[in-house]
């Protein structure tokens, strides 16, 4: 990893799991086993109901917390969304937008996610946006013209000094809970192609400042091997997130020999 230019960022996304009961004693078991020097920045993104319990629980573990979600919009008549000035109320730091999973189960579209980016940056929460191909897409060689959409889509509109906060998951939908794994050529490759794609609209030196996460099963077991490649700045962790053991191997693994 291009440490001279990126701080890895390894965050959890625990999905639709856990109780508010059950944030305390994780955090406490994370704060156990988790390496005392870190290499990276870390986070865990949870359920809305769960976020004033992890807010607490990690102020003194050195962990962040983000949101899985949030409204494009400031106020108002929206029954059941959650707006960006509660989040920051609550002190949240990172809010995941335009996973496959709520661009499947809620249609949610490109032009959404950059709506919300915009809106999250404005209000100083980092977005990190998930793009990904489908295995089908995957299969048919489709994978970079899907990425190449959802990239500049996502970015569409942003000013350069907005670009270099915003993290960039790249998530392969058919290695999402499934054990599949995209070999650590494959997510560089992706990754690598990522990157020039914003120096392509941007610039170089954005594009170095840049974060591009990989997704999709990443495990203690090929952790290592991942985030060994220059161009993968950390990991976006689904299943493993939710064991503080395996959790912690990750975080430990971004310390490249």
């Amino acid at each position: 990893m291009q440490k001279k230019y990126r701080k890895p960022f390894i965050a959890g996304n625990w999905k639709m799991n856990m109780k508010p009961s059950e944030v305390k004693p994780f955090m406490a078991k994370l704060a156990e086993v988790m390496p005392r020097k870190r290499e990276c920045e870390v986070a865990i993104c949870v359920p809305y109901p769960l976020l004033p319990a992890a807010i607490a629980a990690t102020k003194k573990i050195g962990v962040r917390v983000g949101a899985q979600n949030m409204s494009q919009f400031e106020r108002g008549a929206h029954t059941g969304e959650v707006s960006l000035e509660m989040l920051l109320d609550l002190g949240v730091k990172y809010v995941i937008l335009g996973h496959s999973e709520r661009r499947a189960d809620n249609g949610e579209t490109d032009y959404l996610v950059n709506a919300k980016a915009k809106a999250a940056l404005a209000s100083g929460i980092c977005p990190i946006i998930c793009v990904g191909e489908s295995e089908e897409e995957h299969t048919r060689g489709l994978t970079m013209e899907r990425i190449a959409y959802q990239v500049k889509a996502a970015l569409w509109g942003m000013e350069a000094s907005e670009v270099r906060k915003v993290v960039i998951a790249y998530e392969p939908i058919w290695a999402i809970g499934t054990g599949k794994t995209a070999t650590a050529e494959q997510a560089q490759e992706v990754c690598s192609r990522i990157r020039k794609m914003i120096r392509g609209l941007y610039d170089g030196r954005i594009a170095r400042a840049v974060r591009i996460q990989y997704g999709g099963s990443m495990n203690e077991k090929n952790a290592k091997e991942l985030l060994s490649m220059p161009d993968i700045d950390g990991g976006l962790i689904g299943g493993a997130s939710l064991k503080p053991e395996s959790f912690a191997a990750i975080i430990a693994a971004t310390a490249q020999d």
